[in-house]
């Protein structure tokens, strides 16, 4: 075996971290008769010479080695080595991704493109290997096949042929999901993929093979579905609730014979905690395979919000606590990525918090904090849950500063008053939690009972090089409360900032004197003492902060239209934003905001035109920038209605109007990603459509569109 490893020159190479000399090791440990060794190897593999999917010289240099491995019977775990070698040959780039690449990514690409070639060139024994012996082995073939092989027609014919032989579901379900990437690579054998999965999904065959089919149809034919999916899949689903839970699989046994299964360390390999992961995730459900087949007829389904939120809310009411775990966290991801109405699904994950079963009741919890106003419907089972368990009003962490618990979180976040113990108990805690204050800012003014509390803690604050940690989340709860009586503590913070994080939290206390208004009175003379520098961040924040406490423009104005002149974008921002907080009194400076509207960054242009608008009164330069910029980032869409709803109503047939419109009537969030989502994504849509529609219909409005 590995004939001609040895003259490979592997000290030549680098992997992701370092020379790759360590790469035969690697692959002799792929061939090792111990599982552990087996499982460091190929966790070295996707660690180092597969990094995050990158292709190296040494990578290539694997390959030939990588297929001798997988054909020899004699070796173990052959099936996490075709999913290697899938995942070396797999990588597609089309001509966007092409177009878009520097000089220092062009190396890669040919490495991609030659890994490409080299796993293709080799496919064909995938095709013994479906038959393989080894059901890992079996499992990882198909999807092999379908990504690699160059002849997707002769794949198509033998997954056809092995599925009434294949006696093991998963693998059969494999096969099927095969079919499914062919359709979706090679567009011209879809319609006879979408043949074979439609007999599949409708004749006599195991439901959980039914359901795999439909799955890939929703993918690759979504027109194929029958026009009652929702009651076919619940049906599936009630037919797969029937089965009796899987054997509970054999523990470990140590060398030496001694039982290790329950006292077994947790893997430090990557690989290992992922399999680990899943057995526990595995444990217990009968059908474990299917809340991936759910998850994929999910995005196969795609803007059907309807039918998918139908779907689910039968899942909801299932008597098998798996599939409503597995519901809640699919719940979470429809309404994150999808407008709709979504009340009735909402109040079936609320009923999720009662249920004994601590992982579907902490899965509805955390759906339920990303929702803020839309969990409306479960409020009271919020309430009712975070009355019942204080002990998980703060959730600890090994590393990092402690945290409200999810349900905690969630009522605060719907401005809901029954968390307000919650609050104030952790506010006495040695260690505030950080995210105090955001939940404070969500409550408004109905926390006010908290502020004495706060004000007390941000006094007993030391300032030293943990100030920041410890007085941030109480300077974010009193800005939000708008808490002018705790004025002389604030600036004790301000005046005694140490130099580790000072810069973080002089900010925090200026937003926080800036909140109080003319209450924050006896900052004045720190105020003006910190402008004399105009042009630094710390001026211009001050100057912004000094405005509010005593409306003197004339004071101000010169530092924040210096402060247009930073050297640094965001200080730039900040000057522009403050300027255009001054209003009317700051008109002398439209001509510098004027010209930043051209300026290469985009939230530079943003802030400049809102401010312009701002000062000046007038729309007409304003908007085409923020229209402009709209269409452009997606993510500045926020900003922009914002200053649209303040503007005054759309003008019928106007460019902004159909602009709002527009976005109105999208299904699709305006901030949904593929492969990730942030926590506040679905709060920040939903205070999108509210803005567009106040935009539309006409608020109370600033100066004049001319």
């Amino acid at each position: 075996m590995f004939t001609g490893i040895d003259e490979v020159d592997w000290a030549s190479m680098e992997h992701a971290y370092g020379p790759a000399d360590d790469v035969p090791g690697l692959l002799y440990g792929l061939a090792s008769a111990d599982p552990a060794e087996r499982e460091n190897a190929l966790d070295g593999m996707y660690g180092a010479v597969h990094h995050q999917g990158d292709v190296y010289a040494c990578t290539l240099a694997c390959i030939p080695f990588l297929f001798e491995l997988a054909v020899d019977p004699g070796i173990r775990d052959r099936g996490g080595i075709v999913e290697l070698l899938t995942s070396i040959g797999g990588i597609d780039l089309d001509e966007d991704d092409e177009n878009e690449l520097d000089e220092d990514e062009i190396e890669g690409v040919a490495n991609y493109a030659m890994a490409a070639a080299a796993v293709s060139a080799g496919s064909a024994v995938f095709f013994e290997l479906v038959a393989d012996e080894d059901p890992g082995v079996r499992l990882a073939a198909p999807l092999a096949l379908a990504t690699l092989h160059g002849r997707p027609g002769r794949v198509l014919a033998l997954l056809r042929e092995r599925l009434p032989v294949e006696a093991d579901d998963e693998v059969r379900l494999a096969l099927v999901e095969a079919a499914g990437r062919i359709a979706l690579r090679h567009r011209p054998l879809a319609g006879q993929a979408a043949d074979w999965l439609s007999r599949l999904a409708a004749e006599a065959y195991p439901p959980g093979l039914r359901l795999a089919a439909l799955a890939q149809l929703a993918r690759c034919a979504p027109d194929g579905l029958p026009g009652d999916v929702v009651r076919v899949v619940s049906g599936l689903l009630r037919e797969l609730r029937s089965r009796p839970p899987r054997p509970e699989q054999p523990a470990v046994v140590a060398p030496g014979g001694d039982d290790a299964g329950a006292d077994r360390a947790p893997s430090p390999t990557l690989v290992g905690q992922l399999r680990e992961l899943s057995a526990e995730e595995s444990a217990g459900r009968s059908t474990p395979w299917a809340a991936d087949l759910l998850r994929t007829l999910h995005v196969g389904l795609d803007d059907r919000v309807d039918d998918r939120t139908a779907l689910l809310a039968d899942q909801l009411c299932s008597p098998d606590p798996w599939q409503r775990i597995d519901a809640v966290r699919m719940s979470g991801g429809l309404i994150r990525a999808w407008r709709g109405s979504y009340e009735g699904l909402v109040r079936l994950v609320g009923v999720q918090l009662t249920d004994p079963e601590p992982r579907l009741a902490e899965a509805a919890s955390h759906v339920l904090e990303e929702l803020f106003g839309l969990a409306a419907p479960a409020a009271d089972a919020l309430a009712a849950r975070v009355a019942a368990d204080p002990g998980a009003w703060v959730k600890e962490w090994a590393s990092g500063p402690p945290g409200l618990g999810s349900a905690v979180k969630a009522l605060a976040r719907l401005g809901d008053v029954r968390v307000l113990p919650a609050l104030a108990t952790a506010l006495e805690r040695p260690e505030v939690p950080h995210d105090v204050g955001f939940a404070i800012r969500c409550l408004g003014d109905a926390a006010a009972p908290l502020a004495g509390a706060l004000r007390r803690r941000l006094g007993q604050v030391g300032l030293d090089e943990g100030a920041y940690d410890r007085a941030s989340p109480l300077l974010a709860g009193l800005t939000a409360l708008r808490a002018g009586e705790a004025a002389p503590e604030v600036l004790r913070v301000l005046r005694g900032a140490p130099e580790y994080r000072g810069e973080w939290l002089r900010t925090a206390a200026l937003r926080a004197l800036r909140s109080f208004g003319p209450a924050a009175h006896c900052a004045v003379p720190e105020l003006r003492r910190l402008i004399r520098r105009p042009g630094t961040a710390a001026a211009t924040e001050a100057a912004d902060a000094l405005w509010a406490v005593t409306g003197d423009a004339g004071t101000v104005l010169p530092v924040l239209a210096e402060g247009l002149r930073a050297e640094q974008v965001r200080d730039c921002r900040a000057a522009a934003s403050a300027l255009g907080g001054l209003g009317r009194p700051a008109e002398s400076v439209a001509p510098r905001l004027r010209g930043l509207l051209a300026h290469e960054e985009l939230w530079l242009r943003v802030d400049a035109a809102i401010a312009l608008w701002e000062v000046s009164g007038r729309t007409g330069e304003s908007v085409p920038v923020l229209l402009s910029a709209w269409e452009r980032n997606r993510h500045v869409r926020v900003r922009v209605a914002e200053c649209l709803a303040r503007m005054g109503p759309a003008g019928a047939g106007s460019d902004a109007a159909q602009v709002l419109r527009a976005e109105l009537l999208s299904v699709r969030r305006h901030n949904a990603m593929d492969g990730g989502y942030g926590s506040h994504d679905t709060y920040e849509d939903e205070r999108l459509l509210a803005l567009c529609r106040r935009a539309l219909l006409g608020d109370t409005g600033k100066g004049t569109t001319s």
